[in-house]
Order: C-alpha cells, then structure tokens, then sequence
C-alpha cells in the first residue's frame, strides 16, 4: 500500500469539530425564542456507518451530524482499510465511504477504546469474513455497561469469543442462524447481532430486541442494502441470512436525533420563551412531550417539527427511565436540570443506569436541592440557579448544565465541554442563534 494511497483514506480532521479543551460560559437568565434544526442521530449514524462494513462499494449517508464521534468512526473505517469522505462543516453533502473488497480484520486500541459504538463492527467485521478483533470500547464514564449481551448473543451463532489483552477476539468458521433471547432490550446488542445475523446461514430471532427508533433506522438501511428483515420496530426480530453475503451498498438519510430534541425542549422549559426544533419526529419523543405537557408546556407539532411555549413556571413531575418507547435514560440529566427549576419537588427514576448521577453534584454548585436514594433522584425546585463553575463528565450532563445555566443568574463556566461535542454540533452556537448569551473557549492541548 503507497504512502498516498494511505493518506487518501484519512478523514479530513480540519473539516470536522475541534475536541481540544473547551469551556462553555452562559450568562443567565434568558429566555429563548426562534427555530433550531436538528441533525442526524448520533445513537444511529455510528451503527450505519460500522454497517457499510458488510458490502463492498460506495455509500452515501445524508443528514449526518458534524460531531466528534462520527470522526472517530471514520477514522476506524480508515484504519480498517475504508476510504471516507466527510461533508465539509455544515453543508448539505453527504458522508461518503467506500468499502474495498477485503478490510482488516483488527480495530485497534487507540480509536475504538475511546468510544462505546466501536463495539458495533464486531457484527459486521465477523458477517463479512469471520473473524474480528476489536479493543473494548470506551465512552461516557458513568458505570458500567457490560457487552455481555453481545458476546452471548454472537456466541449463539456459533462464535467463539475471548478477551485477551484488553481486546474483544471472535472468530467463526460459519455462524449459523439462532434464536436469541436478550436479558434485556439492549440497543447496542440487538443492533450488533442484527448485523451479525445477516451474515449466517439460516434464520435468526432476536427475542426481547430493543425498538427504538435508531433500531428501526438501522434495519430500514440494511433492508435497503439487501437484508431480509422482518418485525422492525417490535420487540421480536427475525432474519433470514446468507452466506455468502448477497448485499450491496445503499443511500440512506439519518433519522433525526430526539436525544438533541429533547434538549432543546428542556432548555425552553427551563428558559422560558418559543422554540421550533425541527428535523424530529414528534413521535419518537410521545411520552416525553405527554409529561411536558402535564408540567405546563404547551406544543404543537407537526410530522417533523415540535413548537415548545413556556410562559410561566412548570410544575414538578415524576419521571421514570425505561426502555422505547418510555423516557429514555439519556434525557435524564436534562430532566433533574429541569425540575431543579420546576414549581415543587419532582423525581427520576433510573431503571438502567444505576451510577449515572456524576452530574448532580454540579447542579448542586448551582444551587439546586437534589437528593439521591439508589436509583431515585428527588428534586425541589428553585425559582433561580446561580451561576457556578462546573465540570461536564460526559455529553448528557455537560449538555445539561449548560442549559441548567440558562435558569441561573450570573455566568456559569462548564468545564471539559469537548464532552458536547461528541453528540451535539455547535451547541453553544445553536443556543445563541435562540437568542442566549453563550460563548466558548477552547485551549488546545497539542
């Protein structure tokens, strides 16, 4: 392989977001007014792009967020031998990756240890030739989320798994279809053995699989590129394999991230005034906006678009975190954020990840009165914040706080906001756009 040939494959890094030190200063209150356009789902585009792996030739992929996470992947699809293109920053092109006829069989420490979705290439890397190794993944740092899952699931098709040396190695003469019956409805393992499964011989029932709409997005791509599927969106998938895989690559749009969504309508219910978050399907956030609705936020919606008008106060609520098409758990920092600012005490539940309460004490440095007990978060609301010095510990909590700060009078400073950036493109810009005085810093560590 030329020099050149191996430059060819690098992602463009000037092209996409800067993840140097970064803090985020919010003066508050204010309140918000105006739309904001949400991009492609961060929870869905890595499992697509990890996706291509299954057939050679050339994708197109539109509605791609410009974040710190999808150049992570592209750089492992670089490392496995892919050769991608990313759409330069905020234009309307579309993320292109070109798959040769036989890609590495390792991803390395280095890049998918520090990121969760690079456990998904396992099921693509082994449906397309057997065998993978892959570092174990990163990410977030709030407690454990064992792969257990996955390598149970993968072990059902005839995989044999082992960890050795911080890396995960499976490798399979030929998987075999399997009926498969997760603990729980994973998202990550429902989606790695769907990948999986189309690459073995044979039928394959995911039992109890995940039905969120990322998962919806991922078969909808796969039974483009060839796939057969059935049961997208229940809880019970079935898929008819082959081997030797029968795929071709496809163009596909990103379904809209409701996580971001979700923001946006906690900020306004925190800040007051009238947002239109676009580019969401309302129906992917049904129980949310019913809860919002209850604390006092009145909406309107449309297929792609939710109005959010807050002008007054809301009322506290209780929330509890489930599995689609329940609250997911990565609203939660936003709701504590919000009921922290809510008429009454209000309450989270945690049903999924009991440690993911880092974040609390620095709500706390605001002035907000949070109690926890297990897995229950309590909150009594105040009429305001104050502004603090706080860290951001992961992209939830450091999206929280941020728009905790909204709610808070003075300038708050969120530290370690490159945290953001791995889900949000230009969080700070796109607060601003609505009208709140947020700024940021960056200190490049090179």
């Amino acid at each position: 392989m030329s020099a050149l040939a191996k430059d060819k494959r690098q992602p463009d890094r000037s092209r996409q977001p800067d993840c140097s030190g970064r803090t985020i200063l919010v003066r508050g209150p204010a309140a918000l007014r105006g739309t904001v356009q949400v991009g492609g789902a961060k929870n869905s585009v890595l499992k697509l792009m990890a996706a291509t792996l299954l057939a050679e030739g050339t994708y197109q992929i539109a509605n791609v967020p410009q974040i710190s996470d999808v150049l992570l992947m592209a750089e492992l699809l670089a490392a496995l031998g892919c050769e991608v293109t990313l759409p330069s920053h905020h234009d309307q092109e579309p993320l292109m990756i070109t798959v040769p006829e036989r890609i590495a069989s390792f991803a390395s420490h280095g890049i998918a240890d520090r990121f969760r979705a690079s456990v998904a290439l396992l099921g693509p890397m082994l449906a397309r030739h057997g065998e993978a190794v892959v570092a174990l993944p990163g990410g977030d740092d709030f407690g454990a989320r064992p792969i257990d899952m996955h390598l149970g699931g993968l072990a059902n098709l005839g995989v044999e798994v082992e960890i050795i040396d911080g890396c995960v190695q499976a490798r399979a003469k030929k998987m075999r279809g399997a009926t498969i019956r997760l603990d729980f409805p994973s998202v990550g393992a429902t989606e790695n053995l769907l990948m999986a499964a189309v690459g073995a011989t044979g039928t394959t029932v995911i039992d109890n699989a995940a039905r969120e709409p990322e998962v919806v997005d991922l078969c909808d791509f796969l039974t483009k590129m060839g796939a057969r599927i059935a049961g997208s969106g229940t809880n019970t998938l079935r898929i008819e394999g082959g081997n030797p895989l029968s795929l071709a690559p496809a163009d596909h749009s990103v379904v809209g991230d409701r996580i971001v969504a979700a923001t946006f309508l906690a900020a306004v219910g925190i800040a007051g005034g009238e947002v239109t978050v676009k580019g969401v399907n309302p129906a992917h956030l049904g129980v949310l906006c019913g809860k919002l609705r209850d604390m006092g936020m009145a909406m309107q919606t449309t297929d792609a678009s939710i109005t959010a008008i807050v002008s007054a106060r809301l009322r506290a609520a209780k929330f509890s975190t489930l599995p689609y098409p329940g609250v997911a758990t990565d609203l939660k920092p936003f709701l504590v954020a919000l009921l922290a600012t809510a008429e009454g005490v209000g309450s989270v539940t945690e049903n999924l990840f009991a440690q993911r309460f880092r974040y609390v004490n620095e709500l706390r440095l605001m002035g907000a009165d949070i109690r926890i007990d297990t897995n229950h978060v309590v909150v009594e609301g105040q009429d305001r914040l104050q502004a603090a010095r706080v860290t951001a510990h992961d992209i939830r909590a450091g999206a929280a706080l941020v728009i905790a700060a909204l709610g808070a009078h003075g300038e708050t400073s969120v530290l370690e906001a490159q945290h953001i950036a791995r889900g949000y493109d230009d969080f700070a810009g796109q607060l601003r756009s609505l009208g709140a005085e947020v700024r940021e810093t960056v200190v490049n560590r090179r």
